[in-house]
């Protein structure tokens, strides 16, 4: 028997039609069965923690709910819907979990790690447990919660750097046939990794053609582009650009690229020009400083498709005595191009001994296959005579 004291919010209702005698039935006894069901209910005082209210565009938007059965009847596996109204009123459906079983008295985490990329701006996300009564429960308005983040918007351009054979060139600039061409792309953003090809784009225009656009792969010319994408915590991408350019002449490479929210890398395209010639020649070899106190560099421009297999620097004194000889071997990383030296020749002589102040002659001497290496018309010649040039030793 229930009191009605005990129990004031159960309430029945029996509605009764006696058409016959027009007499509603009176009743003895009325039995309702009933089988109880269970509660839950999101409990933000049990544990509620968000990471960050304010986030950067591609970072992931994390938070961590308590759900709580709060009767005695256990509840099977429980259902999440996530669903995310953005800045601009649209409802995105996101994918739901289903956690374990929750037995009563007992409570679990409800998980929250929504990707913000391409939601920038203020962002409500609601979290429904147990939706349309996914399982037999009493209530369901207090199985919803409403989590409100701001994604701030990634506006910053990426920054693009090109070099040829590890070093940035100028307009115009000689190089070798076959170089080494590295695009690099570095974002800021340490949530969008730069791992598309599509965000890259590399042309190329050779001598009396038009532009084209080059493409990832390996080709029956030998050259080849291949992409590296980005890794934390730099998030640099890379282009390693390998062609093949035997036409003797002027050409044109162009690049762009934009991270992955579109940002750009510049206000226009990386655009430089540079040439190529294939016959082997070396520009009149000169000394910088010059004059030197403690040392000197040298400087000079090859020409061709390899660098010489021999190349040797004579010092001399005014009486042609020779002092000091430099091999190809000791002046470092040689290309084709321009060159600056590794060494330095800090002025002493062959046994290390420091020369007197004064002037000093010098020479180059050059092979390739056998034959001296022609010699390549310069502003320098003027500076020269009978293939001997002049440095001054001022200590």
């Amino acid at each position: 028997m229930l009191d009605a004291d005990e129990s004031p919010l159960l309430t029945l209702k029996m509605k009764a039609n006696d058409e016959v005698l027009q007499t509603p039935p009176q009743l003895d006894l009325w039995h309702v069965y009933y089988e109880p069901v269970p509660e839950g209910a999101i409990n933000p005082k049990l544990l509620f923690e968000v990471q960050n209210d304010t986030v950067l565009e591609g970072d992931n938007y994390t938070a961590t709910l308590a759900f709580e059965n709060i009767s005695d009847y256990d509840m099977d596996s429980i259902l999440v819907n996530y669903s995310l109204v953005t800045s601009s009123n649209k409802v995105i459906n996101l994918p739901s979990i289903r956690l374990s079983n929750l037995p009563a008295d007992s409570s679990l985490i409800v998980p929250v790690n929504i990707s913000t990329l391409g939601y920038s701006g203020s962002n409500t996300l609601l979290v429904d447990v147990n939706p349309n009564n996914d399982q037999p429960e009493q209530y369901h308005f207090n199985n919803i919660g409403q989590l409100t983040f701001y994604v701030n918007q990634d506006n910053i351009n990426p920054v693009m750097d090109v070099t040829f054979d590890g070093r940035r060139i100028i307009n115009g600039e000689l190089i070798g046939p076959e170089p080494e061409i590295i695009i690099e792309l570095t974002d800021e953003n340490k949530y969008l990794l730069l791992n598309d090809t599509s965000n890259f784009a590399v042309y190329l225009t050779a001598p009396g053609q038009e532009e084209k656009r080059v493409h990832f792969g390996i080709f029956s010319d030998g050259s080849q582009m291949e992409f590296f994408e980005g890794t934390l915590p730099k998030n640099s991408a890379k282009i390693l650009y390998r062609p093949k350019l035997f036409v003797d002449g002027i050409y044109q490479l162009r690049a762009q690229a934009n991270d992955k929210s579109g940002n750009l890398s510049g206000s226009s395209d990386y655009l430089v020009t540079f040439e190529i010639e294939t016959s082997a020649s070396i520009s009149r070899l000169m000394n910088y400083p010059n004059p030197f106190t403690t040392n000197t560099q040298f400087v000079f421009t090859l020409t061709g498709t390899r660098i010489p297999d021999y190349l040797q620097i004579q010092i001399m004194t005014i009486t042609g005595k020779v002092v000091k000889e430099i091999d190809l071997t000791e002046l470092g990383t040689i290309r084709i191009g321009n060159n600056i030296t590794d060494y330095r020749w800090d002025g002493t002589d062959e046994f290390g001994d420091r020369l007197a102040n004064g002037v000093y002659l010098y020479r180059v001497r050059t092979n390739l296959d056998g034959e001296t290496i022609e010699q390549r018309k310069s502003g320098a010649d003027k500076y020269f005579k009978e293939g001997y040039g002049k440095m001054y030793l001022m200590r």
